[in-house]
C-alpha cells in the first residue's frame, strides 16, 4: 500500500475522530427521534450508523494496512474489516427496510412530531458533518479518504433536509411531512449500504477488484519484450485497498539473468498502471522439438514484490 508516513498518522487520527464523532451523533440523533416522535431523525440516525461504517471500513484498511503479517495470517487483518462491513451493511439494510414499513405506516396516521427537537438536532449534525468534512477535505490524497468525504458531502445534505423538513413542519403543522422525509432517507441508507454489501462481498468472494479488467491487464503484459503468453491470471483484493495477483508467464528459454530483468518489468508495471503490489509470477518456458512434440520446460520465479517489507523473501528454484 502507498505508505507516506507522517500523513497516515494524521489520517488515522482525523478518521478515528470522525468515526467517534460520527457514533455519538447517531445516538444522539436515535434519543432525540424517540423523544421527538420524529421517524426522519431515528432514519438519520440509520443513514450516519451507515457513514460511519464507510468511516471505519477506511480506517481498517488504513490501519491495517500497517500492522504486519503474521504467521498464521499471513496477508495481515484486513479482510477482518471487510468482513465487519460486510455484515454491518446487511444489518443496516434490515433497518432501512423498517424505516420504509414505519414511515408507510405513518402517513397512514401522522404521529405528532416535535419539530424543535428535529431542528436543533439536525443543525449540530450539520455543523458535525461540516467540520469532518473539512479535516478529510485538507487530507483527501487517497481515494478512500475521497469517497468518504463525498459521502459526509451527501450526509450534510441530507441533514439540512431534516431542518428544512423541521421548519416546514413548525410553520404548516402538517406531520406527514416526517414519514415522507424519512422514506427518501432509508431510500439513501438503503443505496449506500447496498454499494457497501456488493463491494465487500466482491472482494470475500475472491472477485476482480472494482475498476480492473482483466484483459487490459493481459494486454498489458503482452506489451512487454519477451513475454511470450500469459496464462493462469487470478487478480483479487485482499482488504479493501490492497490487490493481489498470480499468473503463469510463459518466456522463451533464456538465463535467469535475462528473465529477472522481464520479472522487474512486469512488477513495474503491476504496481505502476494497476497498483498490484502483491504479486507471484511464474515463468515457464516451452522448448519444442521436431520429434517429441513439445515438452514443458518449467522454471518458477516466484516475487513477492520486494518493496513490501513483510513480503521480502524470494525463493528461485
Amino acid at each position: 500500500m502507498h505508505v507516506h508516513g507522517a500523513p497516515t498518522e494524521r489520517m488515522k487520527r482525523v478518521l478515528r475522530l470522525s468515526v467517534v464523532a460520527t457514533l455519538a451523533y447517531v445516538v444522539l440523533t436515535l434519543v432525540a427521534g424517540l423523544r421527538a416522535h420524529s421517524l426522519a431523525l431515528i432514519s438519520e440516525a440509520g443513514h450516519n450508523a451507515s457513514d460511519a461504517l464507510a468511516l471505519l471500513l477506511s480506517f481498517v484498511a488504513v490501519y491495517f494496512q500497517g500492522r504486519p503479517a503474521t504467521d498464521t495470517k499471513t496477508f495481515g487483518y484486513q479482510r477482518a474489516g471487510v468482513l465487519a462491513a460486510f455484515l454491518n451493511a446487511l444489518a443496516l439494510i434490515f433497518i432501512a427496510v423498517w424505516i420504509v414499513i414505519e414511515a408507510v405506516h405513518r402517513l397512514g396516521s401522522p404521529e405528532t412530531v416535535q419539530p424543535r427537537i428535529m431542528m436543533i438536532v439536525a443543525t449540530a449534525g450539520v455543523v458535525m458533518n461540516g467540520v469532518i468534512a473539512a479535516f478529510l477535505w485538507k487530507s483527501s490524497g487517497d481515494v478512500n479518504i475521497r469517497s468518504v468525504f463525498i459521502h459526509m458531502l451527501g450526509d450534510t445534505l441530507s441533514t439540512a433536509a431534516v431542518i428544512a423538513g423541521g421548519a416546514a413542519i413548525l410553520l404548516t403543522g402538517l406531520h406527514w411531512i416526517d414519514p415522507l422525509l424519512s422514506l427518501l432517507i432509508a431510500a439513501l441508507v438503503l443505496w449506500s449500504s447496498i454499494g457497501i454489501v456488493r463491494e465487500t462481498l466482491n472482494i470475500l468472494l475472491e472477485g476482480t477488484p472494482g475498476g480492473l479488467s482483466l484483459q487490459e491487464i493481459r494486454d498489458s503484459l503482452a506489451t512487454i519484450q519477451g513475454v511470450e503468453d500469459i496464462h493462469d491470471l487470478h487478480v483479487w483484493s485482499l482488504g479493501s485497498q490492497t490487490r493481489a495477483l498470480a499468473t503463469h508467464v510463459t518466456i522463451a528459454d533464456i538465463p535467469p539473468s535475462a528473465s529477472a530483468q522481464i520479472l522487474e518489468q512486469i512488477k513495474a508495471m503491476l504496481r505502476d498502471k494497476f497498483h498490484i503490489n502483491h504479486t507471484t509470477i511464474q515463468f515457464e518456458n516451452v522448448e519444442c522439438e521436431v520429434v517429441h512434440g513439445c515438452v514443458m520446460a518449467i522454471e518458477e520465479v516466484s516475487a513477492h514484490g520486494h518493496h513490501h517489507h513483510h513480503h521480502g523473501h524470494s525463493h528461485s528454484h
